[in-house]
């Protein structure tokens, strides 16, 4: 029962956000671009695992994978603008973002990253 209140709850969220985004492009894109899904999803873990170490592991290990997943929001908009399909824009950005994922699993525990 509570997987499904957590799951209802974040397709609640996504629901909002894209209905927000139809009509005010801008405020929907902020809603989005707030950590909500991963404030939640601390919160869940920690419900879950109250152990600090963890949640401190996770919260560090969130803010590295989130750096590589930024340049999509910049790809998409660039190729929609010159008349690229929305599918192979998103299929593009969603590409670099796998990439670039596999790159910072790769590189980053060379620097010491805990990921």
């Amino acid at each position: 029962m509570y997987f499904v209140f957590k799951s209802a709850l974040s397709g609640v969220l996504i629901a909002i956000i894209s209905t927000l985004a139809r009509r005010f492009p801008g405020v929907g894109a902020l809603v989005a671009s707030l950590p909500l899904l991963s404030v939640l999803g601390m919160l869940w873990l920690w419900r879950e695992r109250p152990d600090p170490v963890n949640m401190a592991d996770h919260a560090a290990a969130t803010f590295w994978y989130v750096l590589p997943s930024l340049p999509m929001f910049l790809l998409i908009p660039f190729l929609l603008r010159r008349g690229v399909s929305f599918w192979i824009a998103l299929t593009s950005g969603c590409c670099l973002t796998v990439v670039l994922y596999l790159l910072m699993t790769w590189i980053g525990p060379r620097f010491g990253l805990k990921l």
